[in-house]
């Protein structure tokens, strides 16, 4: 049986390799190795990067709003309508979230408090405790003993408590129609969605799970990948 397809969106930056310097399609191996460790065949398919477009929700840009790109918005808006209306499986990561939410009608906070803890100095991924939702799937994913090893403290009634790895400066505001909140930060902050209904697998969490050892969401992606391959490939949208 053939390695599952893992679609993954990228960056638009200056890059610099060898004695080249352009703008170019680059990626965090993280990503890239937890796919493969994971059983899947990673595929770069998007570029872009920054904060989503406010008008895409009916908002007047913060002035802290930086690096919008209306055109990868457009494309990641695209691309995801299609893989939900084809039930393929979704994993959306800090930004994918947003704009999974976006895609639903939500809206967004454009910058978070300082003092809230979600975003740490430039280049770096800072850490917070999150709480998952007994009875979600992610709680299913993440729980002790629901995966490959990783952190995480049983929290009474099948819930999760879980540290994570953070970097980002916004967040949800109105959450998007159909999607069930099912992790949040101290600061209430939510940190993770699901699609309800019918969708075999579409999820989305604030934090960076490439960031660490931790494997297991992108294990599950690959699993549900593998249980519907007939559909076509899933996605991972990224920050």
């Amino acid at each position: 049986m053939s390695a599952p397809v893992i679609g993954l969106s990228a960056y638009a930056e200056p890059a610099q390799w060898a004695v080249w310097q352009a703008p170019a399609a680059l990626l965090p191996m993280s990503y890239i190795d937890q796919v493969t460790e994971a059983g899947g065949v990673p595929v770069l398919i998007l570029t872009g990067g920054g904060d989503v477009d406010p008008a895409g929700y009916g908002a007047q840009a913060d002035p802290r709003t930086s690096r919008v790109q209306p055109d990868r918005d457009q494309a990641e808006l695209e691309l995801l309508a299609a893989a939900l209306a084809e039930g393929l499986p979704v994993l959306g990561i800090c930004r994918g979230m947003q704009v999974l939410n976006v895609a639903r009608g939500g809206t967004l906070c454009q910058h978070l408090p300082e003092e809230a803890g979600h975003r740490p100095a430039p280049g770096t991924f800072g850490s917070h405790r999150v709480r998952l939702a007994p009875g979600s799937r992610l709680v299913s994913i993440l729980r002790p003993g629901g995966g490959q090893s990783g952190g995480g403290r049983a929290d009474g009634e099948d819930g999760l408590t879980l540290d994570v790895a953070t970097a980002h400066h916004q967040g949800i505001d109105r959450l998007g129609d159909g999607l069930v909140p099912v992790a949040w930060a101290h600061d209430g902050l939510i940190e993770a969605v699901e699609l309800a209904g019918q969708h075999p697998f579409a999820l989305g969490v604030q934090w960076h799970p490439e960031a660490g050892q931790d494997g297991r969401l992108v294990s599950a992606l690959v699993v549900a990948a593998a249980n519907g391959r007939a559909h076509g490939s899933p996605l991972i949208a990224t920050a």
